[in-house]
C-alpha cells in the first residue's frame, strides 16, 4: 500500500487493478531510447514480469535519449543493465534481460506466454516481425517509432488490426536515428505514452488503446490521434523469415556487395545487386529469399519483381533488431 498507494487511489485501479499489474508478463524489445522512461515506468507501476531483449551493449553516443544507463554502463549489455535497473527501482517485480536479438527463429518462442509485447526495437524489420507473431498468436502489441522531431505510438494485434493494416506497404522514410537524428525529449515522450498505452490494456481501459495511433510533432507541439480499429489487414505480404528457415527449394539472393557483407546471410546465397535480380529470377515455382541488412532494401526489390513475377518471395533482414 505504500508504494503503491497513490495509483492504487484511482477508481480504474485499486487492488483489482494493482493484482492485475502484479501478475502480468510483458516483453519488451529494445532497451533503448523508447524503454529509457517506459522501464521504470512500468517497474515502477508493479508490473509483475517483465523481459528485456536486446543484443546491443551501452554505448556513449546514446546517452542523451538512453537515460536510464550512465557513463559508468558504457560497453555493458543494454538488456542486462536495464533489468537490474528495474530490479533497483523496485525489488517486488521480476525482470529479466537477455542479451540478443529478436528474430523470425526466436519471436514465437518471446511472445508465446507474455500478456502483452512492447516494440522499443527502432527496426522496420522488428517491427514487422513482431506485428506478424503476435497476429498469429492474438497477443496485444504497443509499437513506437521516432525519428527527429517527430515519433507515434499505436496499439496493434490482441483484438485488434495488426502493424500491416496500416502500414502495408514499405516506408518511403528509410532512415534512422543513426542517420537523421534525433532528439531525446521526443524518444521520452513517446516512450512515455508507451508505457501508458500498456497499462491501460492491461488494466482493461475502456476504450481500449488497442486501435489507437498518437502522433507527436514535437517541433511544433501537436499531437493528433486516431482510431483504426476497421483497417483491413493485407490481402498478400512480404513475410520476415530467418535465413535457418530457408533450404534448397528457395532461390536465395544476396543484395549486398561483399564489401558490405563479406559473409552473406546464407551460406547457398548468390550475391545480386538489386537492379540486375530481374534478369536472374527463377521459375515460379521456386520461392524468392531476398536478403540485406535491415529488409527495407529486399522489401523494395520485391515490391518490383511482384510486377513481373508472380512466385513466393521472403525476406531476410540480417540485422533484424
Amino acid at each position: 500500500m505504500s508504494r503503491y498507494g497513490r495509483q492504487m487511489q484511482l477508481p480504474e485501479i485499486g487492488a483489482d487493478g494493482q493484482a492485475l499489474l502484479s501478475d502480468a508478463r510483458v516483453l519488451v524489445i529494445g532497451a533503448g531510447g523508447l524503454a529509457a522512461p517506459l522501464l521504470p515506468l512500468l517497474a515502477g507501476a508493479g508490473v509483475g514480469h517483465l523481459t528485456i531483449a536486446d543484443p546491443d551493449a551501452v554505448d556513449l553516443s546514446n546517452l542523451h535519449r538512453q537515460t536510464l544507463f550512465a557513463e559508468v554502463d558504457c560497453g555493458q549489455p543494454k538488456a542486462l543493465r536495464a533489468a537490474k535497473r528495474c530490479q533497483e527501482i523496485n525489488s517486488e517485480v521480476s525482470a529479466v534481460g537477455v542479451a540478443e536479438a529478436l528474430t523470425p527463429a526466436n519471436a514465437t518462442a518471446y511472445v508465446r506466454n507474455v500478456d502483452i509485447v512492447l516494440d522499443c526495437a527502432d527496426s522496420y524489420a522488428a517491427s514487422y516481425v513482431l506485428s506478424d507473431t503476435c497476429c498469429d498468436l492474438k497477443t496485444p502489441l504497443i509499437s513506437a517509432s521516432v525519428l527527429g522531431l517527430n515519433g507515434y505510438v499505436a496499439g496493434f494485434c490482441g483484438t485488434g488490426p495488426s502493424l500491416r493494416a496500416v502500414f502495408p506497404e514499405m516506408p518511403d522514410n528509410t532512415q534512422s536515428c543513426a542517420s537523421s537524428g534525433v532528439l531525446g525529449p521526443v524518444v521520452s515522450m513517446i516512450g512515455a505514452l508507451q508505457a501508458q498505452m500498456a497499462l491501460s490494456v492491461l488494466l482493461g481501459f475502456d476504450p481500449s488503446p488497442i486501435g489507437q495511433m498518437v502522433q507527436v510533432n514535437a517541433k511544433t507541439f501537436r499531437l493528433s490521434t486516431f482510431r483504426f480499429d476497421t483497417a483491413s489487414e493485407p490481402e498478400s505480404r512480404f513475410a520476415f523469415v530467418a535465413p535457418s528457415s530457408l533450404g534448397a527449394r528457395h532461390k536465395i539472393i544476396e543484395l549486398r556487395d561483399s564489401s558490405e557483407a563479406p559473409v552473406p546471410a546464407h551460406p547457398d546465397a548468390v550475391r545480386i545487386a538489386p537492379d540486375e535480380v530481374r534478369a536472374a529470377l527463377p521459375d515460379p515455382a521456386t520461392p524468392l529469399a531476398l536478403c540485406c541488412s535491415t529488409g527495407l532494401r529486399a522489401w523494395r526489390a520485391a515490391e518490383q519483381i511482384t510486377e513481373i513475377w508472380p512466385g513466393e518471395i521472403v525476406l531476410v533482414a540480417a540485422s533484424t533488431s
